[in-house]
């Protein structure tokens, strides 16, 4: 019988680093703010006030950690199971919730080498639910200011060796792509997979280049509806057909021509996308009726951590969309990135 391989340390993620405040709001509340009811934003100063608002008011706000890719590693290593298969990497404040994210992320097995930056806060992102719909307001603080010098310390270094999978969703652009480009680098040179999520609609528009200086090197694409079809007018794809936007981004230049790139394209409750040895395919996703939806924040992240959690064990394609899908549902039937207990 052959013995079965150690999936230690074999994800590797780096990213923003957030607590999430999760609170139901109205569309008042959204409008006051100048809100979209269902986007992703970067805190500008008329936002400021929205976190003490919610800690001040009457609302009932649950915390858990946060951030697109510490939320796909968690995922990950619930599927694995095998303590410690996954690994984390951002920066956090010098205060209590970057110690809650530390102790957490312990108690899930996840190993983690977090840059702790004694000048800024720990980064929150505001989940506001309005029916089901969640709108994410961040304040980066602290999560902006990760340093490429930190990535090459023997400590972080080490688990960027004993990684054979990279994941980093594209809000990571906006703060360090020296970093990205660094671990696909290595990725290249070693035959691992390197992954991005295209992650928002913004960042196609406002952080292209940054974008086109990592594309290279990614051999999995994942991303939205809305995502995909900005990513297709910012880089003139001319098309709107999802099926047809993932083959092109399949066929934009890669670094490492051992490993033809997959593009994965998530649309809700309508069937995702993939692209994959030069054809598409829908895969439809298994209906869920309104009233157990109860937060979508997290859905995207939830599916590309159920989907690593398989392809890292050279399951097929259908396996790991569906495992990616069983991830989203699960998750969306809770508030905020919630993992249960194993039974």
């Amino acid at each position: 019988m052959t013995k079965k391989r150690s999936l230690r340390g074999i994800i590797f993620g780096l990213d923003h680093v957030l607590y999430d405040m999760t609170a139901y709001v109205d569309q008042q509340f959204l409008e006051k703010y100048d809100l979209q009811p269902n986007n992703a934003i970067l805190a500008e100063d008329k936002h400021r006030p929205i976190y003490d608002e919610l800690l001040n008011e009457n609302y009932k706000v649950s915390y858990s950690p946060g951030g697109a890719t510490q939320n796909t590693i968690r995922v990950a290593q619930w599927y694995l199971r095998e303590p410690e298969s996954t690994s984390f990497v951002g920066c956090i404040g010098q205060d209590t919730f970057g110690d809650k994210l530390k102790s957490c992320m312990k108690k899930e097995d996840i190993r983690t080498n977090y840059l702790v930056d004694p000048t800024a806060p720990t980064g929150v992102c505001a989940v506001l639910i309005t029916g089901g719909n969640r709108s994410l307001v961040t304040r980066l603080d602290a999560a902006n200011e990760y340093k490429q010098s930190h990535l090459t310390t023997p400590g972080t270094w080490s688990l960027v060796t004993d990684a054979s999978f990279y994941y980093i969703a594209g809000y990571f652009l906006t703060v360090s792509p020296d970093s990205m480009v660094e671990i696909g680098e290595h990725a290249v040179k070693e035959n691992k997979c390197f992954s991005m999520n295209l992650s928002a609609p913004f960042l196609s528009q406002f952080f292209k280049e940054p974008m086109k200086k990592v594309l290279p090197y990614c051999d999995i694409v994942f991303g939205n509806e809305d995502e995909a079809r900005a990513f297709a007018k910012d880089f003139e794809l001319n098309t709107t057909d999802l099926a047809e936007i993932a083959k092109k981004v399949a066929a934009m230049p890669k670094k490492n021509n051992k490993r033809s790139r997959i593009v994965i394209f998530t649309q809700g409750a309508d069937p995702t996308v993939v692209f994959k040895d030069n054809k598409a395919k829908e895969y439809p996703v298994l209906p869920i009726a309104a009233e157990n939806i109860i937060d979508t924040n997290g859905a995207g992240d939830a599916f590309v951590g159920g989907f690593l959690a398989e392809y890292v064990q050279d399951k097929d394609i259908e396996t790991c969309v569906n495992n990616g899908m069983h991830a989203a549902r699960m998750i969306i039937q809770v508030s905020g990135c919630t993992l249960p207990e194993h039974q």
